[in-house]
């Protein structure tokens, strides 16, 4: 019986780890002191690459008979590398007729940090794919003289936020093992951060440095070609070789698997971005990729993605990789099977194949590869990892920020419970909010729907004032982010509608409600705050409830007759509000107009702001554009229309299964900018006597004296801007200037029936609705 018992704890102690291996960090040391990558011991070993790196992260240990052979292989490397680490003796093969004599006393462990150098090499990605799996190996801090510290970087660079691999840890905390995965590497420039405070228990805006330290090599790779091998161009301007061996779109998946690309989550119950890997026309060439539009076999545009036939994508499932319904296209997600509770997955961006060319990316022609990777990395670094085009990324921006689900621990084990304030599950719309295609919205009347729209409105040629004809200009003036800006402090619903019949109006209950505001009084020389065409209702009609605070708020007695009400609430949209917010300033400070220049000096402002259209920095003007991009297109997004031209109306599509599908937090946040403007205007009225000639959506055309927006906005005496009035500056809901023309161009229009705001930027439909 003893001797049983003793095997059983012999059994148990080999499957908890011992004596016969390394610690964890330490056998991906060895293996990388060796110059050997996690595939070549995965195959010798029979297993998976994903289960070496298991064991040498420290989340598993291995299992006879594959532990024997591990040990035995580590044993031998340590004794032609060095190692602090020693093995034990070889075991007998036959059990011993005596008792062994005590071994010699293993020599002190190393100091903190001191390490045997790792052997440089040209093939420095295998260098960085070492220990990739930081997140979960012991935290010991390390110091290697083959792996420099970066060099500093000139401010300006668009460095990602967090990928400041050499700045000191965390005064509490003790530094993970990052430079250890480094090598290779090129060093970097300046990587200043801009810090965010976190917005709420378990918001990580600025991670700590042992998550930083899991993803070295930063969010993303510009894959580019030299003819010879390819090179990963990396966010703060470091290169990173890629093997030889990497010479198909499978071992280019599996290198950057490997390579220590990826983001940290951005909420502590959501997940860790994906790495981006982005190719260049000369990569794409080089790893067989067809040109769009290459013939049979080749990218289709019509489909969007390669056939499943092509040998890329053949090669690909062979290893063992996956890919989603929409197969391999200009932006793909491929996949393993995540094992061990860890994801196996990398994002794909082709720009030869449109994936840059739309969807709100302004990407500058002919940008080289590190430009391209500092311009897709600041945005990274800023908002997200790219994901497709900006209304995609600003969607999953806000599950980034607001996960569903998080871990519950019950009697009977881990199970997935609701994260307080996120949108969990898909939910039906209430007939109104339903747009037209939607099932529910089969055999509605024509007056039972939710119009909550932007406006675009122009006033009447008769209501202009003998005074404002007589003047010389017109000048338009844009709120920046107008959406983004309503989004602030905004409560959405969080549960399915309830239909009330005549219920007592209620401004902290999201909904939608059937009223009648057509009694209400308003300026006619302003549009109706009410109606996107700007004119008076002519009786009840269906709105949200941004809309019907504003009529109490002008002195509406509202008296609701229906109404679809959601009675959880809460600001869903608060933390995405501050990301694109922090976003959008830093991006126009880095262009050289600060937050504060407006309200310092007026006149330098407006210069600053003229300049950027000539001088400013290409690649920090694109991402301030996809910024913008991602506000509008993410609030677009809640409301997704059918695509495609197979759809047959009344059945449902796609969009409807995300809990993210929420045309009522749309038609809320488009009313609340609606009612925002409306109150700017009215306060600008009531301050300086003008009334705007034209509005669209969020800009405003107003005759004026000169051709500043300083001859239109109200200052105060002392020469503050008038509160609540139009105000310059860069912050969401403050204005730009959006071009001036003669007045006679705009009442020209305005005979026509046409709207000047529609057209005075540069005589083109150049407004973008809700930038």
């Amino acid at each position: 019986m003893s001797d049983a018992l003793f095997d059983a704890v012999d059994a148990l102690l080999a499957r908890a780890g011992g004596e016969d291996l390394p610690p964890a960090d330490e056998r991906a040391r060895l293996r990388t002191a060796a110059q050997l990558t996690r595939r070549q011991v995965a195959d010798a070993l029979g297993v998976r690459p994903q289960t070496v790196a298991g064991w040498e992260g420290g989340r598993s240990e291995p299992r006879s008979p594959q532990r024997e052979a591990y040990a035995h292989l580590l044993r031998q490397l340590a004794a032609r590398h060095g190692s602090s680490w020693t093995p034990p003796g070889a075991a007998p093969a036959a059990p011993a007729p005596a008792p062994a004599p005590a071994p010699a006393p293993a020599p002190a462990p190393a100091p903190a940090g001191a390490r045997t150098p790792v052997t440089p090499r040209d093939a420095g990605a295998e260098a960085v794919t070492a220990g990739v799996d930081a997140a979960t190996a012991p935290p010991t801090p390390v110091a290697s003289p083959a792996a420099p510290a970066p060099a500093a970087r000139p401010a300006g660079g668009g460095v990602p936020d967090g990928r400041d691999t050499a700045a000191a840890p965390a005064p509490t905390r003790p530094q993970p093992r990052a430079q250890g995965r480094t090598q290779g590497l090129t060093p970097a420039r300046d990587q200043g951060r801009t810090r965010t405070r976190p917005q709420e228990q378990g918001q990580d805006q600025d991670r700590p440095r042992e998550e930083e330290g899991r993803f070295p090599a930063g969010p993303l790779a510009v894959l580019d070609a030299d003819g010879r091998r390819l090179v990963a161009h990396l966010a703060d301007g470091r290169t990173l070789p890629v093997p030889v061996a990497a010479a198909s779109l499978a071992e280019v998946t599996e290198w950057a698997s490997e390579a220590g690309l990826g983001s940290g989550r951005l909420h502590r119950f959501g997940k860790d971005g994906d790495p981006l890997v982005v190719l260049t026309d000369a990569a794409a060439e080089y790893l067989g990729l067809p040109a769009a539009g290459g013939g049979k076999g080749g990218f289709d545009p019509r489909t969007g993605r390669l056939p499943e036939t092509h040998r890329a994508v053949r090669a690909l499932l062979r290893a063992g990789w996956l890919l989603t319904r929409r197969g391999f296209g200009p932006w793909a997600r491929v996949y393993r099977t995540p094992e061990g509770g860890r994801r196996a997955c990398v994002q794909y961006c082709v720009p030869a194949w449109g994936a840059l060319s739309s969807g709100g990316w302004s990407v500058p022609d002919g940008l080289a590869a590190p430009e391209l990777a500092r311009l897709l990395g600041t945005y990274a670094s800023r908002v997200l990892t790219p994901r497709g085009s900006t209304a995609v990324t600003g969607l999953e921006l806000m599950t980034a920020l607001r996960p569903p689900t998080r871990p519950v621990r019950t009697q009977s084990g881990w199970t997935s419970g609701p994260v307080e304030g996120s949108l969990t599950h898909p939910l039906d719309p209430a007939p109104p909010e339903a747009p037209p295609e939607h099932p529910l919205a089969a055999g509605r009347a024509e007056h039972d729907v939710l119009e909550e729209e932007a406006w675009d409105w122009h006033r009447p040629v008769d209501l202009l004032d003998p005074g404002e004809v007589g003047l010389p200009y017109a000048v338009g003036v844009d709120i920046n982010t107008a959406f983004l800006a309503a989004t602030n402090r905004l409560t959405v619903g969080l549960s399915e509608p309830v239909h009330e019949l005549r219920p007592a109006f209620d401004r902290k209950v999201p909904g939608c409600w059937l009223v009648d505001l057509s009694g209400v009084a308003s300026d006619p020389r302003l549009p109706n705050p009410f109606t996107p065409d700007g004119r008076p209702p002519a009786g009840p009609a269906w709105y949200a409830t941004p809309t019907v605070a504003y009529a109490v708020e002008l002195g509406a007695d509202v008296r609701p007759l229906e109404g679809w009400l959601r009675h959880r609430a809460g600001p869903y949209l608060d933390h995405w509000h501050a990301r694109l917010r922090d976003a959008y300033i830093a991006g126009m400070d880095r262009l050289g107009v600060p937050r504060d220049l407006a309200d310092r000096d007026p006149h330098a402002f407006l210069a600053a702001m003229a300049a950027l259209r000539e001088a400013g920095d290409p690649v920090e003007a694109a991402v301030l554009a996809a910024v913008k991009a991602t506000a509008k297109g993410g609030i677009g997004k809640l409301r997704e229309r059918p695509q495609g031209a197979g759809y047959r109306p009344g059945l449902p599509w796609p969009a409807l299964e995300r809990p993210t599908w929420r045309p009522d937090i749309r038609a809320a946040v488009i009313a609340t900018a609606r009612v925002n403007m409306h109150r700017k205007l009215l306060r600008t009225a009531q301050a300086t006597g003008r009334h705007p000639i034209g509005v669209l959506s969020d800009c405003a055309v107003y005759p004026a004296p000169g051709p500043s927006p300083l001859d239109v906005l109200p200052y105060r005496t002392d020469g503050t801007p008038v509160p609540g009035a139009l105000r310059l500056g860069v912050s969401p809901g403050h204005v730009k200037h959006e071009g001036t023309r003669t007045l006679e161009w705009a009442l020209e229009l305005l005979a026509d029936g046409a709207n000047p705001a529609r057209h005075i930027k540069t005589g083109t439909d150049a407004v973008a609705e809700g930038e």
